[in-house]
């Protein structure tokens, strides 16, 4: 078997073009031609020995080769990109303080950190994993830096809209839902303690919907609602990113349950100018959000997100 090494510029620009959607968007960012793209994705074909590309309409889609491809081809220009930082990476010294929805905690955060840590050791990172309320309070009083939060409406001074994600009705992993809108009976609801911007969606949610409910468990933590809600305690609301084993995504209209809305995943600064460190980190944590929700079905990203090309520093 012949052995295939990839060429990084032409991954870079096979993976702009799917980020964009256009790959005469790619080649404008890029500083190429569309010829020139187009000539680096023939040539891409060809090192991996089998089509990436299959006509979809008037447009082009993946075949599963090139599913594979785009998931490796990230990795490969991730690991590129962190490695070029590295050899930089002890010029950036400084504090940066970084929040978090408990979405994120477990799932996002250790690789954020990680990565940065590798890359900048004289970097000191304090996180800080708390709900939405605190979050926002923190930013706009200049107690973080940069806060990753799910929206509510509210802007601070310096927001950006990052990804848009479906919500979804959540129950245990093992076992059915016992529940059921024909019933008559209240819908059971988990949720986290008021204010819970989750917690207020659902209710009016079920409102319109004409469905009963009643708040059966509440919680402090994600990690007690995740217990409650694995355990059979109720139902609850919350988007598909970082659910636990114990628990499943319901598929829309089980157990005649509503349609859910979208929510926007949004990035708070506490300056619109902000030190080289802090951007560093948002550029990380962006490019592990970005992969987290390309996986989740019906969610966008949005173009013009910051942070979307990677910061060399």
């Amino acid at each position: 078997m012949r052995k295939i090494i990839f060429d990084l510029d032409v991954l870079r620009s096979f993976v702009t073009g799917m980020d964009l959607g256009s790959y005469a968007k790619a080649a404008d960012r890029l500083g190429r031609s569309t010829s020139a793209v187009s000539a680096q994705l023939k040539k891409l074909e060809e090192q991996a020995g089998t089509p990436i590309f299959r006509k979809a309409g008037r447009g082009l889609a993946l075949t599963d080769a090139g599913e594979t491809l785009l998931g490796y081809a990230r990795r490969l220009l991730d690991l590129n990109d962190e490695a070029a930082t590295a050899l930089h990476g002890t010029e950036l010294e400084g504090w940066v303080r970084l929040g978090l929805q408990e979405d994120f905690g477990e799932t996002l955060l250790p690789d954020v950190l990680g990565r940065f840590a590798r890359a900048h050791p004289k970097v000191r990172i304090e996180a800080r994993v708390v709900r939405n309320v605190e979050l926002v309070e923190r930013v706009t009083s200049g107690k973080l830096d940069l806060a990753l939060a799910w929206s509510d409406g509210f802007r601070t001074a310096h927001t950006d809209r990052i990804a848009e994600v479906p919500l979804c009705w959540v129950g245990p992993a093992n076992g059915d839902v016992q529940w059921h809108a024909d019933s008559g009976e209240a819908m059971p609801l988990a949720s986290l303690e008021a204010p819970c911007l989750l917690r207020n969606i659902a209710t009016k949610t079920l409102d319109r919907a004409g469905i009963g409910w009643r708040i059966s468990f509440v919680s402090p933590s994600l990690g007690g609602l995740w217990a409650a809600t694995a355990a059979g305690l109720g139902l609850a609301l919350r988007t598909p990113l970082g659910l636990p084993p114990k628990v499943r995504q319901l598929t829309p209209g089980q157990a005649g349950l509503p349609a859910l809305p979208k929510l926007d995943l949004v990035l708070h600064r506490a300056e619109a100018e902000t030190s080289p460190a802090t951007e560093r980190l948002a550029s990380i944590m962006l490019q592990a959000v970005r992969q987290a929700v390309e996986a989740v079905p019906q969610s966008r990203i949005f173009e013009d997100m910051p942070g979307y090309e990677v910061v060399t520093a």
